[in-house]
């Protein structure tokens, strides 16, 4: 690895995670307010979203928290340490508090990837046949992200080489792969009703249902471009990977935050969406704009 660009690699990924961090809080916070100015009209699956978005929380403070002291520990409290920081990164990779905070992410990379299918479920209108490849593919990244834990958490183990980096390339293909795959199809789905409302209703009445924001929201866009790119830096063997899993593992959290939100402002997809009566209710929102109350029409579209 070269030193340089590898420590400026890590750098730059753990100011990320600090400014990102922040960012989480702030969607959490307004999830929980959002949760809480919602009293009257509850539904059972808020309370289960608010836990899990806590559970969320907690993890993603585990993989900040580790990471940070592991650069702590590498640039100040170690200065000295024979053969640099990176010497000092090499020989500590597989520290217990490194492997805490990779069983953070591998749990929070599962948890976002079950949200991820269900919400593809949901959009595609509770069809299961579109759940058989994703399905298989998450219980394969289960396995596999066990078995990197397992490699690179044992003595002289190395996520970035040897065995634990094999089979680590193999558990992010995996969990990449699913996340490309329903985030094609929940961006397929809702395009095509974007383009089918256009043709009957107009452009107008398609913009009010179906926006850019609802798209990249609703199908976690940016978890899967980051999970890409570093799943191709990792791939090549490049310095700059350990700068792509910081901003993959923030948004591991970020991008299924931002859906819970929608969700708990019943601004998300429902099942309800895109079906019969809700063309019928848009092409009445229409013809009388007016007449129809905001909250009704918040609660029945994107």
């Amino acid at each position: 690895m070269s030193d340089a660009l590898f420590q400026n690699s890590f750098y730059i990924g753990n100011a990320f995670n600090s400014i990102l961090y922040g960012v989480e809080l702030m969607l959490y916070f307004n999830t929980m307010q959002a949760y809480l100015e919602k009293k009257s009209e509850h539904r059972p699956s808020d309370k289960f979203y608010m836990i899990f978005s806590t559970m969320m929380l907690f993890l993603i403070t585990i993989f900040v928290a580790t990471q940070s002291f592991l650069g702590q520990e590498m640039w100040i409290i170690n200065a000295g340490y024979p053969g640099g920081a990176l010497a000092y990164f090499v020989a500590h990779v597989s520290a217990w508090y490194q492997t805490m905070g990779s069983v953070a992410s591998i749990l929070l990379q599962l948890m976002t990837d079950a949200l991820l299918i269900h919400r593809c479920f949901t959009v595609w209108r509770g069809s299961y046949h579109v759940l058989f490849v994703p399905c298989c593919l998450w219980l394969s990244s289960l396995v596999f992200g066990i078995l990197d834990l397992i490699a690179s958490g044992s003595p002289n183990g190395d996520f970035y080489e040897g065995l634990a980096a094999r089979v680590g390339l193999v558990y992010f293909s995996l969990t990449i792969g699913l996340n490309v795959i329903t985030t094609c199809l929940i961006c397929g789905r809702i395009i095509f009703y974007a383009r089918h409302m256009r043709n009957h209703l107009g452009l107008e009445v398609s913009k009010a249902y179906f926006t850019t924001v609802a798209i990249v929201v609703e199908s976690a866009l940016p978890y899967t471009l980051f999970g890409i790119a570093f799943l191709v830096s990792f791939g090549l063997d490049s310095n700059t990977s350990i700068l792509f899993l910081s901003l993959y593992g923030m948004f591991t959290c970020i991008s299924p935050q931002m859906l819970i939100l929608r969700v708990v402002r019943r601004r998300a997809w429902s099942t309800e969406t895109a079906q019969p009566t809700a063309l019928v209710f848009a092409t009445h929102s229409a013809a009388a704009p007016f007449a129809t109350s905001e909250t009704e029409t918040s609660s029945s579209v994107v």
